[in-house]
């Protein structure tokens, strides 16, 4: 059985050794405490790829491995990261031709592949479930709001900035956008939006009645519905996962209603969504799963 390494890319960097679509020993994370500012956000391109050569060094104790796969933010085309919202540094970056050419040793050969992040956390439900024959889509919040998709498939699928409204007030968006899902329910939109609320605080006071919040979440939760309803219309009705670590902040019964206000074509209903605990080992081994997949075929 081939043994692959899988890397995610997204407030840190996690790195994990995979078989058989399970993570095999620890995981290598950096940095490896939390801290209050994300420091890969003003870490040069190159630091952060030698950053990843290290917790795969780690990872692999000195065996040989096949591929590694890694998820990163952004627009990932042929190895490039074409544009990061969150990763401005990284824009026009051959991270994948990076890392080849930094892995040394028995690392040396060991093919690389770079994904999405949200694509790679798609393929890593796809496999813990059994279903790498489906249609697999998913929504991931966080700092930003990622859109999955697996099988892996050519095209941008950044449908985090899919547009919701046409409100120009809306403005958040970290690419510069307006109207787009992620100026709303990103956490760097609601922190700019509530200058005097951390987002956490915001779905506390909706539940307590608090008018402005209340409006607030309830603007998030048609947001992601929109979003969802435009991805039904495009490729058809299913399963739809949501995943991060804000997937706290919403109420999948409300987000069922909504998204079968906006989908009314009887072909198309049908749709539901499911949360998914956030785990690095998820979008881990969606990344080797991917890589994989890529370096056989």
């Amino acid at each position: 059985m081939r043994r692959t390494v899988g890397v995610l890319v997204m407030e840190h960097i996690a790195v994990g050794s995979v078989e058989g679509h399970k993570v095999v020993g620890p995981l290598s994370i950096f940095p490896e405490k939390p801290q209050s500012l994300d420091p890969l956000q003003s870490m040069p391109a190159e630091g952060i790829v030698d950053c990843i050569r290290q917790q795969v060094d780690k990872v692999a104790g000195g065996e040989k491995i096949a591929a590694v796969g890694i998820g990163f933010p952004g627009i990932i085309r042929g190895g490039v990261v074409e544009d990061s919202p969150n990763f401005h540094q990284a824009k026009g970056f051959a991270l994948q031709g990076a890392l080849s050419a930094a892995l040394s040793g028995k690392l040396a050969g060991a093919q690389v592949r770079v994904f999405n992040d949200a694509d790679v956390m798609a393929a890593g439900i796809a496999a813990t479930q059994g279903k790498l024959n489906k249609l697999m889509r998913v929504w991931t919040l966080g700092n930003g709001v990622g859109f999955g998709r697996y099988p892996s498939s050519e095209g941008i699928w950044e449908g985090g900035h899919s547009v919701v409204t046409l409100d120009a007030k809306e403005n958040f968006c970290g690419c510069g956008g307006r109207g787009h899902l992620e100026g709303i329910l990103g956490l760097r939109s609601m922190r700019l939006r509530f200058l005097d609320l951390e987002p956490e605080e915001v779905f506390e006071n909706a539940r307590a009645a608090d008018a402005r919040c209340a409006e607030f979440v309830m603007l998030c939760h048609r947001a992601l519905a929109a979003a969802t309803a435009t991805s039904i219309h495009m490729e058809g009705p299913g399963m739809f996962f949501v995943t991060g670590p804000d997937v706290r902040f919403i109420d999948i019964g409300l987000l069922d209603r909504l998204l079968h206000e906006m989908v009314k074509m009887s072909p198309l209903q049908g749709s539901r969504f499911e949360v998914v605990p956030t785990s690095d080992e998820m979008g881990i081994i969606g990344a080797a799963v991917n890589a994989d997949r890529a370096t056989q075929n």
